[in-house]
């Protein structure tokens, strides 16, 4: 029963985001854009609420999926214990926003490595790993960049540019989480299917 059932949380998981946050997302930012550009049109607070919005609803939603994960022992069961430690220790630091939650499931994504080895070699598990790692890359480096943009112009530029350039950063950050979080769940997504159907096969 539980895998079904996490095919249907990620599935609906992935489908939320799409369509519901990232739209928010944007909304917010563009809500955050206007404000800064504008001295009549004040939407700071607006934009923020969109923003903490969107935090609480990715958290609540991606602690139900850990919980439900928890209850799916055997995609962990071989995970050596300090390497799940180290990896859950950097995942918790490193990923912004949502890196505490995700940490919960480090047993489980390791877990599937292993499976996606077995089962589809070592160049189908570095496929999948660079289809997840290369647009994380891409938008850590442009969040830094804004960041760094902002800090430097600080002395220089006027005030509402600074925090606008702050704000593009946050806007990254949070859209650096989801695409973490999305790839957690395609990493597990492609587990399953691939445990369901060779259980499929074993019972012909």
């Amino acid at each position: 029963m539980v895998e079904p059932i996490l095919l249907f949380l990620i599935t609906f998981i992935g489908n939320f985001i799409n369509g519901v946050i990232i739209p928010i997302l944007l909304l917010s930012t563009g809500l955050g854009i206007i404000s800064k550009i504008s001295d009549r049109i004040q939407l700071d607070r607006l934009s923020k609420f969109f923003k903490s919005s969107i935090i609480w609803i990715l958290g609540i939603i991606l602690t139900l999926f850990v919980g439900v994960l928890s209850l799916e022992g055997s995609l962990s069961s071989s995970v050596d214990g300090i390497t799940a430690k180290t990896t859950k220790a950097a995942v918790s630091s490193f990923i912004p926003v949502v890196g505490k939650i995700l940490g919960d499931a480090v047993d489980t994504v390791i877990g599937c490595s292993s499976i996606l080895k077995n089962a589809i070699g070592t160049v189908g598990t570095i496929v999948i790993i660079c289809i997840c790692v290369t647009p994380i890359v891409k938008l850590a480096i442009l969040m830094g960049m804004y960041y760094l943009c902002s800090a430097i112009c600080q002395p220089i530029a006027d005030e509402k540019i600074v925090k606008l350039l702050e704000q593009m950063g946050d806007t990254f950050k949070i859209l650096l989480a989801i695409l973490c979080s999305v790839s957690v769940l395609l990493i597990i997504g492609v587990t399953l299917v691939m445990k369901i159907s060779n259980t499929g096969l074993m019972y012909r």
